[in-house]
């Protein structure tokens, strides 16, 4: 436990100083949503790598916390701090109500049934005109704010978004280490020797299928707040593959993982835009190189490459 909480630790510090090194500017901008991305990728990483469970519609849960969050502030006049926990009440209540259902489901019938919710959410984002501004999307929503301190500019909104998200990071890491962490990764490897050792599966899946909405509904409001405008288009069944991408990547049961991943798939479109029409076959290519050479995700198959390199020059050297 010392060495998981060092290693936070140390991780926080990066992430902290980080903006010293960038002193404001454009990419500092795109390590706001690298934030919000790890929370999101943390978020499905509880439900897909510890728990086993997939999901292609979490975009969906981002979505609701967003307009919610931003309905309430911009349409009702609601306070930003207040309207973020009742998004996420709101979004937890509804998973639960969910989950019981749609987590029956196993293997392509659970992904083919939470993308139908995700398309079905994406629908109403779209159609509800009057409420959430359709396809011209919704604004003047305002920004988070502590009595005359407001957060409008970039590098607020970074530690605003990275406090959050070390929040999350280290409450994934205390629960992947915990008594219920274990038990979903017994999930994950068997149900029925789970049942056999006495976990509640049915409850335990909802538990963190809730959860995890949970955590993207949070992401949701800090989007909403940040940008002060969103639309439909964020939060479809595209952005729901790039999340499972993210995670696949990063390392499936990994948190610091999920970091990477978001990283990596948040920064790689801004560094090849200067390809110009080249960017999606640069990153269509390196993504397969990913999952073709580091099957593990980051966390695992880069150490796991080094290794294999290490052992072809040992047998090289003593041919």
């Amino acid at each position: 436990m010392k060495r998981e909480l060092l290693k936070f630790l140390l991780f926080a510090v990066l992430i902290l100083v980080a903006p010293l090194a960038f002193k404001g500017g454009y990419l500092l901008n795109v390590l706001v949503f690298v934030g919000i991305n790890t929370m999101l990728a943390v978020a499905l990483n509880l439900l897909l790598g510890y728990a086993g469970q997939i999901s292609l519609g979490h975009a969906g849960f981002f979505g609701i916390g967003a307009y919610l969050s931003g309905v309430l502030t911009a349409t009702c006049g609601w306070n930003p701090w207040l309207a973020m926990p009742f998004a996420a009440l709101a979004v937890g209540i509804l998973a639960g109500l969910i989950g019981f259902p749609i987590l029956k489901l196993k293997g392509h019938y659970l992904a083919m049934a939470t993308l139908g919710l995700g398309i079905i959410i994406y629908i109403v984002f779209n159609e509800t005109v009057d409420l959430t501004g359709g396809p011209s999307g919704l604004s003047g929503i305002p920004n988070f704010a502590v009595g005359s301190l407001v957060f409008d500019s970039d590098i607020k909104n970074y530690y605003l978004v990275w406090t959050f998200t070390l929040a999350v990071v280290l409450f994934s890491v205390n629960l992947a280490g915990s008594r219920v962490g274990r038990a979903l990764r017994a999930v994950h490897d068997s149900e029925v020797a789970a049942r056999v050792m006495g976990v509640n599966v049915r409850l335990l899946k909802v538990q963190v299928f809730a959860l995890s909405a949970v955590i993207c509904s949070l992401a949701g409001s800090l989007y909403a707040h940040t940008m002060t405008f969103i639309s439909p288009v964020s939060f479809g069944f595209n952005f729901s593959v790039e999340l499972l991408t993210m995670v696949v990547i990063g390392g499936l049961g990994s948190v610091y993982g999920s970091f990477l991943g978001a990283a990596l798939l948040t920064l790689l479109p801004e560094l090849l835009r200067g390809a110009q029409d080249y960017d999606i076959v640069i990153y269509g290519g390196l993504l397969m190189v990913m999952v073709m050479f580091v099957p593990g995700g980051l966390v695992r198959g880069i150490p796991d490459l080094f290794r294999r390199m290490a052992r072809l020059r040992e047998d090289a050297g003593n041919a």
